[in-house]
């Protein structure tokens, strides 16, 4: 477990830029026990965390930290890892299936290690392809009673379409310029556009209100359609929407400077060997994981 502390981080006004976001993450910071941020890169998912980090601190919260973001480059650069490096900006399968793996292991070890309720665990998942969405499945292990309770809540941001046009943008000049080392980790916008398209072909394959149909090729985003995907999802969690519909102002801010100390949980290289060890003996035809990946919006 690391330590991030940024206290002399610049900040933003959320509750004079957006009231309403600031209320909702003030209630979540001071009541919630775990919350995971879930959504596509680009919708706002890290600024969210940032944000909620601040007012859980604010509240007298101790937080901690379990990221996709600092999680998928922990485990390629493990031992066990290397064999899976990230290839065109897209994760490996078996990553992504070990990063659950690890996840849930984590979840329930975090949740025996600090029962005291003064303690915050905030996360982080994409969901989509396979990125932890074992969080969003009931499984009967030892992570289940805290993930299942009401006191943990998955959050989705759902950004506008000036929203997420300003955040793909902002991507792009950020990844050019880092304000933050971890800038650099960041999806590429093509590969926002190509798992916007994906989230698109899962909305019709669904059947959901809004998809557009397959003859009209990829569809612009649709904050409706990317909300209801998630909604599916995350049946069996309790989840809840936060709609971005203002720009907020970040320059000279990075998403990933925390303005508060925090707790980071990530793998030892023993961990990682442990996780990535029990995908490949589950999996010893990576067809059938690939498969499984591809169905991720479907269950087990």
């Amino acid at each position: 477990m690391g330590q991030v502390d940024r206290d002399q981080a610049p900040g933003i006004d959320l509750a004079r830029e957006d009231a309403a976001l600031a209320r909702e993450l003030r209630a979540l910071g001071a009541g919630a026990r775990l919350v995971f941020v879930a959504g596509l890169p680009g919708t706002g998912k890290t600024l969210v965390v940032r944000e909620l980090a601040a007012a859980a601190c604010a509240a007298g919260r101790v937080v901690h930290l379990l990221q996709w973001d600092t999680l998928r480059p922990a485990l390629e650069a493990s031992p066990a890892g290397r064999p899976y490096p990230l290839v065109d900006g897209v994760t490996h399968i078996v990553i992504r299936k070990a990063a659950g793996v690890w996840a849930r292991r984590a979840v329930a070890a975090w949740q025996a290690a600090h029962p005291d309720p003064r303690h915050l665990l905030i996360g982080e998942a994409p969901l989509i392809g396979g990125r932890l969405i074992e969080l969003a499945r009931r499984m009967d292990d030892g992570a289940e009673p805290a993930l299942g309770a009401p006191s943990c809540r998955f959050v989705v941001p759902v950004p506008s379409r000036a929203v997420r046009a300003f955040i793909e943008a902002e991507r792009d000049r950020r990844m050019a310029r880092p304000a933050h080392p971890r800038e650099r980790e960041d999806a590429p916008s093509h590969v926002l556009r190509g798992l916007w398209a994906e989230l698109a072909d899962v909305a019709r394959r669904l059947g959901l209100a809004g998809a557009t149909p397959a003859s009209a090729g990829t569809a612009p985003y649709d904050p409706a359609v990317y909300e209801a995907v998630y909604r599916h999802v995350l049946a069996h969690r309790h989840a809840t929407t936060l709609p971005l519909t203002r720009v907020l102002p970040v320059a000279g801010v990075s998403a990933y400077d925390l303005p508060v100390e925090a707790r980071e949980l990530l793998p030892t290289d023993r961990e990682a060997a442990a996780s990535i060890r029990a995908v490949e003996a589950a999996y010893p035809d990576r067809a059938t994981l690939a498969s499984e990946i591809e169905r991720w919006y479907r269950g087990p």
